[in-house]
């Protein structure tokens, strides 16, 4: 029998309220937990977050390297653009992503506290030649 049940990612930020709203709505996603210093949610596929108030939290600097990684999130989508359009809609924004591996089939996002997060698409488009 598994000791753990279940896992919850929780980065630290300013305004737990606000960036769940984000999530949520990315997400598609309801409020299973809300204390005053926490807010935690559950999407529509079972992803779960929480985030965590910290008056003093600092938004990641990636992909600069002082401060860069304090959590990096990667999500599967089939639609990278519908993906991309409901993100700005809710307050995210796109990284520079030079560099990044194949096609655009992954693309760098920071959501409204500065998290940064990839969007993967679920299957390539086209094969792989090789």
């Amino acid at each position: 029998m598994a000791v753990v049940k279940a896992g919850v990612v929780v980065p630290d930020c300013a305004e737990p309220e606000q960036l769940a709203e984000f999530y949520k709505g990315f997400l598609d996603a309801e409020e299973t937990d809300v204390c005053a210093h926490r807010v935690e949610i559950r999407g529509a596929d079972g992803t779960r977050l929480a985030f965590r108030r910290d008056a003093n939290a600092t938004p990641p600097s990636w992909p600069r390297p002082e401060n860069s990684f304090q959590v990096h999130l990667d999500f599967l989508v089939d639609d990278l653009d519908e993906a991309e359009r409901r993100i700005v809609g809710l307050g995210g924004r796109p990284l520079d992503t030079n560099g990044a591996p194949g096609p655009h089939e992954e693309r760098g996002y920071a959501d409204p506290s500065g998290h940064s997060f990839t969007l993967r698409r679920t299957t390539p488009r086209a094969p792989t030649l090789g």
